[in-house]
């Protein structure tokens, strides 16, 4: 497989990660080579150039893209995010893995992903906010409620969210609520959504305990990235009597053998900016928390962060993909062969677009729900959709990851069928 360097270590590319899954997964379905054809690849490619005015007075151009990989079965739906190693390949992996989860979950989307090759640490909230603004201006003819819906994601938030539905809507000349999700609540957005991800892996990691026989009282779980998925995830862990024993960020990782804090935990990144330095730990370092004994592992980084060279060092039972593409194809095969049972991402992460469904329709509907409404809708079709990956992983002997990708590639490809090509 094709890899790429970035700084001294070599990564895997994820499109080309992404592209060996489908393959994978549509041999399992005897997928017809003409529908194969038509949704292996994405439908549009858009590459902006955003020039800014900086603070200091000079302007910058930074790189922006937006990927819409499928809209078979809707408007293309994926999030945005600023990081400095964003890549065209990155996007469209990104946006592949979309399709298939909103596939998986069966909510009326497509895939779509974007972003833009900046580092948010080092621009001020003004910076930001221009490029934000340029970049949905280089985007505008892709997006829109009826076509293509961004949401959060890497270093990007509400306040993102906020100032694209208003360049958005300031072109248009009236506000549109249900161009973006991940919203501020004040403009329309969904109670719930923030923590919408880290439920969602909650509530598959109570489904693959039931499954696995595994009580979750008591179980030592490890969280390798403490951002939103991830500390939302070990909040509930933690509430529902599980040890969450270590966790790391950008800055590094912290371990305790009776289980962290995690309310105080939070508490304190919040207010320093990292998980280092928290009161009843000790500092480890990467290859430590990789090889922890625990029940559960949360990836909830970037991808690539498991590998055939690491994936070795793992003594649990579950790995749970908060994160999306954090195992290789490498690493997964040492997972399986280790009998390390994976909820893969786009089956795991998948709460965070399903609320974002759920915002989306209160937006165009002018109705909303209250918090508890969400969470159950939430857990519904997190745990029904669990159910359906599993019995296909049962009744096809295959892997989890593949039989997420043939549940979710499987209904593209049939919405495809139905639809039919045009023109001929």
């Amino acid at each position: 497989m094709e890899t790429v360097a970035k700084g001294a270590a070599v990564q895997t590319n994820p499109y080309e990660a992404a592209l060996m899954n489908f393959d994978m997964a549509s041999e399992q379905l005897e997928l017809d080579p003409d529908i194969r054809t038509m949704i292996r690849n994405p439908e549009r490619v858009l590459t902006v150039d955003i020039p800014v005015r900086m603070d200091s007075g000079r302007i910058e151009s930074f790189t922006g893209h937006r990927v819409q990989y499928s809209t078979a079965r809707g408007p293309a739906k994926g999030g945005i995010r600023f990081h400095p190693n964003v890549t065209l390949d990155e996007v469209k992996a990104l946006a592949c893995w979309m399709t298939w989860k909103c596939a998986i979950v069966n909510i009326p989307f497509g895939g779509a992903k974007g972003g833009v090759t900046c580092n948010p640490k080092k621009l001020s909230n003004q910076e930001l906010e221009h490029i934000t603004r340029r970049y949905t201006a280089g985007i505008l003819p892709m997006i829109g409620p009826e076509m293509d819906i961004p949401a959060p994601d890497v270093y990007t938030n509400s306040q993102t969210m906020a100032w694209i539905m208003d360049t958005y809507s300031m072109m248009k000349g009236y506000s549109v609520p249900g161009v973006v999700t991940g919203k501020p609540l004040s403009l329309g957005g969904s109670q719930g959504r923030n923590e919408a991800t880290g439920r969602g892996v909650f509530y598959t990691i109570q489904s693959a305990c039931d499954f696995l026989n595994i009580p979750m009282k008591g179980a030592k779980v490890v969280v390798q990235g403490f951002g939103n998925a991830g500390s939302v995830a070990a909040h509930l862990l933690d509430s529902g009597a599980s040890y969450v024993i270590a966790v790391s960020d950008s800055s590094g990782c912290i371990y305790n053998k009776n289980g962290l804090d995690i309310p105080k935990l939070i508490l304190h990144k919040t207010r320093t900016g990292s998980v280092l330095d928290f009161p009843g730990s000790e500092k480890i370092t990467v290859d430590e928390l990789f090889s922890l004994q625990c029940d559960i592992f949360i990836p909830a980084a970037l991808e690539n962060a498991i590998t055939g060279e690491n994936a070795h060092r793992l003594d649990t039972r579950i790995v749970a993909e908060a994160a999306n593409g954090p195992i290789t194809p490498d690493g997964d095969s040492v997972l399986f062969d280790k009998g390390i049972f994976i909820i893969p991402d786009i089956l795991c992460n998948a709460g965070g677009v399903t609320v974002s469904y759920f915002e989306w329709a209160q937006d165009e509907s002018h109705i909303f729900w209250d918090e508890s409404e969400v969470y159950s809708r939430l857990e519904k079709i997190m745990k029904s959709s669990f159910i359906e990956v599993m019995k296909i992983h049962h009744d096809r002997k295959v892997n989890t990851r593949i039989a997420a990708n043939m549940l979710g590639i499987g209904r593209v490809a049939e919405a495809t069928r139905l639809r039919g090509l045009y023109p001929q």
